[in-house]
Order: C-alpha cells, then sequence, then structure tokens
C-alpha cells in the first residue's frame, strides 16, 4: 500500500468515526486492566456482561483481593480460561498493591511485570490509559494489515513494528481502534464484506467479495451501527 493510500484509508476511517473507542465497558484504569485480561479468547459484549457484576461488588485491587479467587471466579465463569484468569488478576491486584500503591503504572515494563499482561494489554491500557499513540495487535488488526497491505508482517510484533512505522502520524493515536473495528464487523475472517466497506478502494485485496443478493453494493461504515 502507497503511503498516499495509507493516508486516504485513515482520512476515511477518521471521517466516520473521529473519535473511536474501545468497547469494553470501564470507569477506571485497573477496571481496563481487568477486563483486557478477560477479554483474551473472548468477546467483548462477554466481557461485559461479566465485569457488570465483578465491578458492583470489586472494582479496586484492594476489593479484588478481599473477594479472594473463588470468588472472583463466580464472577467471571462465563469467560474463557476463567481459572488462570482469575489467578493471574487476583495476584495482579496484589502486586499492585504492594508495588504501585494500588494504581495501574503508566510504564511499559511494569505494566508486562503483572500477571496476565503482555505486550497487547500494555498497548490497550497506555493507549485508553495514558493516550500514547500505541497499537495493540490482536487477530483482527493482525488481519486487516496483512489482508489489505496496509503493514504486513509474519506475526503480530511485526505488524505492529510495521504499522508504527507506516501509519501517519496524525491518525496513530486510534489506529488500532479504527483496525479492530473494521476486522470486527466489515473485514471478517472468514468472507470480508468488501462490497459495504468503507476503505475498498484503497485495499489491494483481491479478488472484492461481492454482495449476496438483496445487499447494498455502495460502501458503507466500516463500523456496526
Amino acid at each position: 500500500m502507497t503511503p498516499a493510500r495509507r493516508i486516504a484509508l485513515f482520512a476515511r476511517l477518521a471521517a466516520a468515526d473521529p473519535e473511536p473507542r474501545t468497547e469494553l465497558v470501564f470507569s477506571s484504569p485497573f477496571e481496563l486492566l481487568v477486563a483486557v485480561i478477560l477479554s483474551a479468547q473472548a468477546t467483548d459484549k462477554s466481557v461485559n456482561l461479566a465485569t457488570r457484576g465483578l465491578y458492583a461488588t470489586a472494582r479496586t485491587p484492594a476489593a479484588i483481593v478481599a473477594l479472594g479467587l473463588d470468588g472472583l471466579k463466580r464472577h467471571i465463569r462465563t469467560i474463557g480460561l476463567y481459572n488462570s484468569k482469575a489467578s493471574n488478576i487476583l495476584e495482579m491486584s496484589r502486586l499492585l498493591l504492594e508495588r504501585h500503591g494500588g494504581e495501574v503504572p503508566h510504564d511499559r515494563e511494569a505494566l508486562e511485570a503483572l500477571p496476565g499482561v503482555g505486550r497487547k494489554t500494555a498497548n490497550v491500557v497506555l493507549n485508553c490509559v495514558f493516550g500514547e499513540p500505541t497499537i495493540a495487535v490482536d487477530t483482527h488488526i493482525f488481519r486487516v494489515a496483512n489482508r489489505t497491505g496496509l503493514a504486513p508482517g509474519r506475526n503480530v510484533v511485526e505488524v505492529e513494528e510495521r504499522l508504527l512505522k507506516v501509519v501517519p502520524a496524525a491518525y496513530r493515536q486510534h489506529a488500532h481502534h479504527w483496525l479492530i473495528l473494521l476486522g470486527r464487523y466489515t473485514c471478517k475472517a472468514r468472507r470480508p464484506e468488501c462490497w459495504r466497506c468503507l476503505v475498498s478502494a484503497e485495499c489491494g485485496f483481491r479478488p472484492k467479495t461481492a454482495a449476496p443478493d438483496g445487499a447494498l453494493s455502495a460502501p458503507g461504515r466500516a463500523r456496526r451501527s
């Protein structure tokens, strides 16, 4: 993808959704951190359903520690891998209290030292909480970056590094939200819906998928309404 096409792609996404936000529901940095840990191999919708009850009971590191492992598991048992996630969240909460005064640190190394927090989770927190122009590469972004030709790579680290190089600076802050939403709702894994994609003209994927009978062929929003 040429620099001009990249600029056009992000300009279209920005015009359609100027202030994209994560679909995870949270009201504090700690709540977001917990939600992102839970979101691994789970949908944002399922995470929000689980955290609604959890945060009504325990929404701080101290409250999570007081809840205990069994109590935490009861709230998140509908989430895949909930046993290991509960252990990580409980230990993460303890370490936040011991090392950071109960606050989520604004530091990549400190974040990644917490149980259950990898590079992608740290990137989400740094971007959504602290306003850093990080790009958290999940399966959606990995697919979109490779399929469109925006930033091809063999693994998520390669894709992240290339995105940070090629995404225009003016769009870097919101880039990962736009790309996640594009992959989640339009550039789907099994069959991309090219006929309604907002950035179909800039995308290098060929051949474009045709609209099914009765569907509008004009480009639509990259995000679900």
